[in-house]
């Protein structure tokens, strides 16, 4: 299974620290039993103006991404069949952002944090790539997109106020974008000893792109001008650098984490995009490119030629 994936993370114009963190796991990874085939991937954003909001970010992503070390939870089953909210590794990164919750909680309950009322706490978003699916787990507001064709055909809900007010018909998806409370989240990953994770299962095809990111590129790049950044096209890291630039070029208000994924790329189509992406990071020209290209295959041709005549 062939996946270009990208992450990157930027403090942004407004902030003095960084409290995002991202984790990815691939195949080659040496202790890896959780799935043969496929990715993990996660970021997480500490609550800003908590204590600790750096530190509950890297431990969760720490925590969950240890997971992939352990093997595949095998459901019990009611009448041979498995609950969809038990398939594959779900039950798995249910269990693995729990234990973040604990960890970060005890750690909480230790400092004595929770009687200050901002005690560290952090957003949590991963995602378990495997042939033809994609598992999701999902607590807070960052947010896990599903592109084909450029196109978004699904993504994760938020848990944040405005959000709410939008599913309960109180507010309009657009007030909510410029509403000064929507960074305000209703379920974090930390401050409580439960947690409650919602978890998605997507089937992908080749050429399915994702998307997860944390709120500092949602609340500054509307979901047209994201859609737009995807069907420009790219490599996974051109598309992630293009959106942490537009980010930051309407405020960069917070920290942006961005991690893209694409699917089984057509390998023909992957190598000219790299090659592309090759030539404008190092500024070649096309007419290098080409006296290279031209040599190369002369210089083959007369080995081939002399080797023959001998």
């Amino acid at each position: 299974m062939r996946l270009d994936i990208a992450a990157f993370t930027d403090i942004g114009r407004r902030k003095i620290k960084n409290e995002d963190a991202f984790g990815v796991c691939r195949e080659d990874d040496p202790e890896l039993r959780l799935f043969k085939e496929g990715a993990l991937l996660c970021v997480a954003d500490g609550l800003g103006g908590h204590t600790g909001g750096e530190i509950a970010s890297k431990l969760a992503v720490s925590i969950i991404t240890d997971i992939v070390k352990h093997p595949p939870i095998v459901p019990s089953t009611d009448n041979g069949e498995v609950d969809e909210r038990d398939e594959g590794p779900l039950p798995v990164l249910r269990q693995a952002i729990q234990r973040a919750n604990d960890s970060i909680f005890l750690t909480n309950r230790d400092q004595d944090l929770v009687r200050t009322k901002r005690p560290m706490g952090t957003t949590v978003l991963t995602a378990i790539i495997e042939p033809k699916k994609v598992y999701v787990g999902n607590v807070g507001d960052s947010r896990c997109y599903h592109f084909r064709d450029g196109d978004i055909i699904a993504h994760t809900e938020d848990h944040s106020w405005v959000d709410e007010q939008v599913r309960m018909g109180l507010m309009s998806k657009a007030e909510a974008e410029t509403d000064h409370r929507r960074n305000i989240v209703t379920r974090c990953v930390g401050t409580h000893d439960e947690v409650s994770v919602d978890t998605y299962r997507w089937f992908v095809a080749p050429g399915d792109m994702l998307l997860l990111c944390t709120d500092g590129l949602v609340n500054m790049v509307p979901d047209k001008d994201i859609k737009a950044v995807f069907r420009a096209g790219g490599t996974s890291g051109e598309v992630a650098q293009r959106l942490i630039q537009l980010a930051n070029e309407n405020g960069g208000k917070d920290n942006i984490t961005v991690v893209v994924a694409t699917i089984s790329p057509n390998p023909i189509r992957h190598v000219m995009l790299r090659t592309r992406a090759f030539v404008r990071r190092h500024h070649v020209s096309p007419a290098k490119i080409a006296a290279t290209l031209i040599y190369g295959l002369v210089a083959f041709g007369l080995g081939y030629a002399v080797h023959a005549y001998l």
